[in-house]
């Protein structure tokens, strides 16, 4: 059946045209080719068993799908899902780390699968740990995230223990097959810190370098609770974890450690609708836009990761620049705010349904209203805010704006980002309002099927 809202499915962001999609993975260059895999199902269906999906560019701007690059062994190691982690270019080859699921099974395999196809292909997992013992009280372990340096190899490994501490559990190898446990890298007891709560557990752990330093990027997880922020800390400080992302909907990054381009993260954009719409529309989910990312000091001392799209992406612009301040649109385009100045964007979907962009200097915060975004009850309303919004003394604009369908990326100048999503009924005469001196691109449609 055909799906009812088609003005909903981003072009530009990468999303599945049929099925569900979350958790990007183990993002890596080969032969100036980027491949991104991403957990997928080809069914709207949470019961469905996980693959890795797999997507491939030339430049960070033009993606095409592919089939599924690893898919569940019957019987096997991961029988019910090939979850969350990372890979690695290894010679001529692609390995693959990540979470072997196991329906019963108290904790994850922790597997490494090959391909010797251009990474388009991966065969047979093996097991590389060993369960923790009883006695460390594990009771999550999933997501390896691996890397090589001076020192070998590298495996992080995101874990919560039975008292409520989260950790970053550290492992080192000499070829990537044999590895010895060295101990957490980082940890910290489940507390709530204006209001952001860092969870009883980390999945997703990622470890990037950023001016030198090596940051960790974990998924605030719990129990009860399930998702919360996504946050960042250097591993040279003792842990002070502040989002990486002020939006609803950006959870489970994932991180290229180095490339032509930079290093490189991407997340999973979750949706911010009925889990009963999205099987009726037949898809659900999408990544982000990669970003390239810098250390900002916060006002209360602790390190924030900022975060920008990535240059690569002015190549999404088609046409010349409008003036915003009074515009007709379409379903995808960047607006460009250039200076903090006091104003509003006002998107509006038709009479009745609008979403509303504030900027407050004054208060050196942006806020996101998508409380009118949608007059179906089935669509989650709400405001976000992103505080220490601006920089002066930074060449980037204020504020961008990526609209893209149902998702909604903005960025400000001191490196804050909003992801968050919003399903207007109308999918016509979609209009829009911004202050003076702003500016209107038209978006390409940049993402395609090749051979599913």
């Amino acid at each position: 059946m055909a799906a009812q809202y088609p003005h909903h499915r981003p072009h530009f962001h990468i999303s599945p045209p049929r099925g569900y999609l979350n958790d990007p993975n183990g993002p890596i260059e080969l032969a100036d080719v980027f491949h991104l895999y991403f957990q997928s199902r080809s069914l709207p269906d949470l019961a469905a068993p996980v693959e890795w999906g797999h997507a491939t560019t030339a430049d960070l701007v033009h993606w095409s799908l592919h089939r599924p690059a690893m898919a569940p062994l019957p019987g096997g190691l991961d029988s019910d899902g090939c979850w969350s982690g990372n890979s690695v270019v290894e010679g001529d080859r692609v390995r693959a780390f990540y979470s072997g699921h196991v329906g019963g099974r108290r904790l994850e395999h922790i597997l490494t699968a090959v391909s010797n196809r251009d990474g388009g292909d991966f065969g047979t997992p093996t097991r590389l740990l060993d369960d923790p013992s009883p006695e460390e009280g594990v009771r999550m372990l999933r997501d390896p995230f691996v890397w090589t340096d001076d020192a070998g190899w590298h495996m992080v490994v995101g874990s919560a223990t039975e008292d409520r501490v989260a950790a970053i559990r550290h492992y080192r190898s000499a070829d990537g097959s044999e590895w010895e446990y060295a101990g957490h890298i980082a940890e910290l007891q489940r507390v709530t810190v204006d209001g952001v709560d860092t969870g009883e557990g980390w999945e997703c752990p990622q470890i990037m370098r950023v001016e030198g330093r090596e940051v960790a990027i974990v998924c605030s997880w719990s129990f009860g609770d399930g998702p919360a922020p996504v946050l960042a800390f250097p591993l040279d400080e003792d842990p002070q974890p502040l989002p990486v992302d002020d939006g609803h909907d950006f959870y489970a990054p994932s991180v290229l450690r180095d490339s032509s381009y930079g290093p490189l993260l991407f997340g999973w954009i979750m949706e911010g609708r009925d889990p009963g719409w999205w099987r009726e529309e037949g898809w659900s989910g999408a990544i982000s836009l990669p970003r390239r990312t810098w250390l900002d000091r916060s006002p209360s001392g602790a390190v924030r990761l900022g975060t920008e799209p990535h240059p690569a992406l002015l190549g999404l612009r088609e046409g010349d620049a409008r003036d915003a301040r009074d515009a007709e649109v379409g379903t995808r385009f960047e607006i460009v705010v250039p200076s903090a100045t006091a104003g509003r964007i006002r998107l509006s979907f038709g009479s009745h349904e609008w979403l509303d962009i504030e900027l407050d200097p004054q208060a050196d915060a942006v806020t996101i209203d998508t409380d009118h975004a949608s007059t179906d009850a089935r669509a989650r309303g709400g405001r976000v805010t992103a505080a220490d919004a601006f920089d002066a003394s930074s060449s980037r604009p204020a504020l961008r704006v990526f609209v893209d369908g149902s998702v909604i990326e903005a960025f400000t100048s001191r490196g804050r980002s909003l992801t968050t999503r919003a399903y207007p009924l109308n999918g016509d005469d979609w209009h829009v309002e911004a202050p003076e001196g702003s500016t209107l691109w038209r978006m390409a449609e940049a993402v395609h099927t090749a051979d599913q």
